[in-house]
């Protein structure tokens, strides 16, 4: 631990965040009748662990704590070798083991936080062994292409970007461009293991509500993609477009809300009126929808979709260029013109410049609530434009209703205001 030895407080706590973590881990064990570790030694390991830290720093013996590594796991080892004929071979409560030693050695060193959040996550993961052998099982080999697609993207090519602006403007950040990437492959990815998991209805209507919380221009043009492929997909696609852009309205409010506490009155009525009337058209979408039967269950080929999520990441290039021109180009009184600009692929970004600046004293509330109304209306016509460009005139209507009330709601209440 940083800082040098525990306090006895800590010397406490640790010990009690360890045996806790070994019952934890003990209690699921001693499910399985083949498990030659239950509740008591999963609670005596994690202790040792502690002690093997705690040893370990007072006496400056770098070897204590693997010393005590090994014998844990090769006393297991030991005690599974003695039996024949086990159908289970003892790997994972061996491996269980070691892991709750270590965690107890996590403890020891004063993160008993993180050692006891790591235990729950490893007590599921034992936990739910049928679900997780049983969806396994299920994944098609485009299912595990696309995970591993998703994490090269994710965890190999956006470390390694560089994160500084290029070009004109300096707004061209290769890590913040192929974030888009990154958005519209896990959106994706996301979508169809909720339609896999809670279903058709259910797994559309989560689905949406996830690209909202995440991105609703990716979730858009992901989507806009998908619906152009068939009919059944255009149903779907359309109810997770439609579901997405209502939840925007709900993540700029609490953004409003954390930001600029004193704006939230203004902006309020405009964001509720725009919410409103969108969900009232939203819901007579469905029902429209619905008329054909349920929604159905898609066939999805590629649920990361990378080819889709590139081209759009050069769009928002261009994008960006075009808006930091209009930016330098109507200075510092061009509020509104740089909310529609940035508006066309994010909500969050104009939203935030304004209530930084109400903030700050240099705009009034009345300015703010405009802004933001303006960076929403002109990001809901962009994400028309994308269906219109992707998913073709017929899909594109669909959303015309949803789209034109929630713009006429807003727009309602903030000439009134």
């Amino acid at each position: 631990m940083e800082g040098g030895a525990l306090t006895e407080p800590q010397v406490w706590l640790a010990f009690g965040a360890s045996l806790g973590i070994g019952l934890l881990i003990g209690l699921e064990r001693e499910r399985n009748p083949a498990a030659k570790a239950g509740v008591r030694t999963f609670a005596l390991v994690a202790l040792l662990g502690t002690l093997a830290a705690m040893i370990a720093e007072r006496t400056e013996n770098v070897w204590t704590v693997p010393v005590g590594l090994a014998a844990v796991a090769g006393m297991l080892i030991a005690a599974y070798a003695r039996e024949e004929r086990l159908e289970d071979p003892g790997t994972t409560t061996v491996v269980a083991a070691a892991v709750c030693y270590l965690l107890g050695v996590l403890a020891g060193m004063g993160e008993a936080a993180l050692a006891g959040a790591l235990a729950i996550g490893v007590t599921a993961l034992l936990y739910f062994k049928p679900e997780l052998e049983g969806l396994s099982a299920s994944l098609k080999r485009q299912d595990q292409v696309s995970v591993l697609q998703f994490l090269v993207v994710t965890f190999i090519v956006l470390p390694i970007l560089p994160d500084r602006g290029y070009g004109p403007y300096e707004v061209l950040n290769p890590r913040h461009i192929w974030l888009i990437v990154v958005l519209i492959s896990g959106v994706g990815l996301a979508g169809y293991v909720a339609l896999r998991i809670a279903g058709e209805r259910h797994g559309v209507l989560i689905t949406g509500a996830l690209g909202g919380l995440v991105s609703s221009t990716a979730t858009t043009v992901l989507y806009a993609r998908r619906g152009a492929e068939s009919e059944a997909m255009a149903r779907v696609s359309l109810v997770v477009v439609l579901v997405a852009n209502l939840v925007t309205l709900l993540r700029v409010m609490a953004i409003a809300a954390v930001v600029a506490p004193p704006a939230i009155g203004t902006l309020a009525p405009v964001l509720g009126a725009a919410f409103g009337a969108g969900l009232l058209a939203t819901l007579a979408s469905m029902r429209r929808l619905e008329r054909g039967g349920p929604l159905p269950m898609p066939e999805i080929r590629n649920p990361t979709e990378l080819g889709t999520a590139l081209k759009f990441a050069a769009v928002y290039a261009l994008v960006l260029l075009a808006s930091a021109w209009l930016s330098n180009v109507a200075g510092d009184r061009g509020l509104y013109a740089v909310a529609l600009a940035t508006g066309l692929l994010d909500v969050d970004t104009p939203t935030l410049s304004a209530l930084n600046l109400f903030n700050a004293g240099r705009a009034g509330v009345g300015a703010a609530a405009t802004a933001v109304a303006l960076a929403f209306a002109a990001n809901t016509l962009f994400k028309l434009g994308v269906m219109l460009w992707l998913g073709g005139w017929r899909f594109a209507r669909g959303a015309l209703a949803t789209f034109g009330a929630a713009i006429a709601g807003g727009a309602a209440v903030l000439a009134l205001a």
